[in-house]
């Protein structure tokens, strides 16, 4: 599929169904006059599910599918007939989904498994009929429940990719070289800054049939937390990693120099991500021999691992998949890395051209006021209790 079809960052509005108002309606027959109150239950409005799908790889579908809005419950009916349930709406979505008000910018739920179910909205409960309020002192009465009220609201799904390792450095640093010669994936690589215009995954083989994943993004630059370059956009895709691998080249100006460019950046976005275990893989390491290669390590940051390879020649990479075997099976770091927090959406994480859509709402259906006993039927209303409060008379 084209570069152009990965979309990791969408706007819609859901809205779930309204429940069916309680019927009021009175038994009527030959030789029965005063039947006696029969009017049915409404219907409940349909919800708004979220579910994983582990066939999907982008939230494309949802770019063109704005406004979900799930079935209304139908009203109650004679002869204690309860209203049919309003149609529940399910959204696939690719496992590995977050969601978010898109208001205030909160946490709302996320997906992570093939199969899984999330209740996003919950439909409207419908109305209880006249019957269910007839009593020896109130035989006949003449009001019913009106169902609840449909739940809307507009939310922002993000997709963060499930892999173990991520690649965080800066253009032409070698992440795409190092992604194609230890995995099957095919990232684009050329030499010109910003060739990964989207993240990559890639199943890297290890010993004993062994395996675990490993994820480009594009690269970072310095200020992309304030929204230079394209790094920001795709920065969220590491928030799911186990362990991030630094990749700075052998040529770099000042390797610890870059290194906190590209650490700054990273806590900039997310302060989570600081708590996450980090090896730093010095790339284009062919051109270095032994001294060379000892006199720069006196000069790397301290306190983490750090390793020279070479993805062209193979040099290290034995040893680099050792380091990120390690650190992803380490007990230390494994409930820290299960556990993740969603930074909230600001500005900085937001995508503006998302953000700006308007979005036309239906008009909202009037209530039947044939099956109610006043118009004024939401001030006799509890939404905790959820109960009709029959007023004086």
């Amino acid at each position: 599929m084209a570069e152009s079809n990965f979309i990791d960052y969408v706007k819609i509005m859901c809205r779930s169904g309204k429940g069916g108002a309680g019927s009021r309606h009175f038994y009527r027959a030959k030789y029965i006059p005063k039947g006696g109150p029969d009017g049915g239950d409404g219907g409940r409005g349909g919800h708004i599910i979220l579910r994983g799908n582990k066939n999907m790889w982008t939230l494309l579908p949802l770019k063109y599918q704005r406004h979900v809005f799930a079935g209304n419950g139908q009203s109650g009916s004679a002869n204690r007939s309860s209203g049919k349930d309003g149609e529940d709406k399910v959204i696939e979505v690719p496992c590995g989904t977050v969601v978010f008000d898109a208001e205030t910018g909160e946490f709302l739920c996320e997906v992570t498994s093939d199969g899984e179910e999330i209740k996003l909205l919950r439909g409207g409960r419908g109305g209880l009929g006249n019957w269910n309020f007839k009593s020896a002192t109130n035989q006949t009465p003449r009001y019913a429940q009106p169902g609840e009220p449909a739940i809307e609201k507009t939310v922002i799904m993000e997709l963060k990719l499930l892999a173990d390792v991520g690649l965080v450095g800066f253009p032409n640093a070698g992440k795409s070289t190092l992604l194609s010669s230890i995995s099957a994936a095919r990232p684009k690589i050329a030499d010109y800054p910003f060739t990964t215009m989207e993240p990559q995954l890639g199943i890297v083989s290890y010993r004993d049939n062994r395996s675990f994943v490993m994820a480009d993004i594009p690269g970072i630059i310095e200020g992309a937390s304030e929204g230079k370059g394209l790094g920001l956009r795709f920065l969220r895709h590491i928030e799911r990693n186990a362990v991030l691998l630094f990749m700075v080249p052998a040529d770099a100006d000042d390797i610890r120099r870059e290194y906190e460019i590209l650490l700054n950046e990273v806590s900039q976005f997310n302060p989570e991500l600081m708590d996450k275990p980090r090896v730093l893989a010095i790339s284009k390491s062919d051109m270095l021999d032994d001294e060379l290669m000892e006199e720069l390590s006196k000069d790397l940051p301290e306190g983490v691992e750090h390793v020279f390879i070479s993805a062209v020649s193979g040099f290290g990479i034995s040893e680099l998949k050792d380091m990120l075997w390690k650190a992803i099976n380490d007990e230390s770091n494994k409930i820290e890395s299960s556990t993740i927090t969603h930074r909230r959406l600001d500005g900085h994480h937001r995508v503006r051209e998302e953000d700006e859509f308007i979005f036309e709402n239906e008009p909202e259906e009037m209530p039947d006021d044939e099956l109610l006993e006043d118009d004024d039927w939401e001030d006799n209303w509890d939404e905790e209790a959820w109960e009709y409060e029959n007023p004086d008379k």
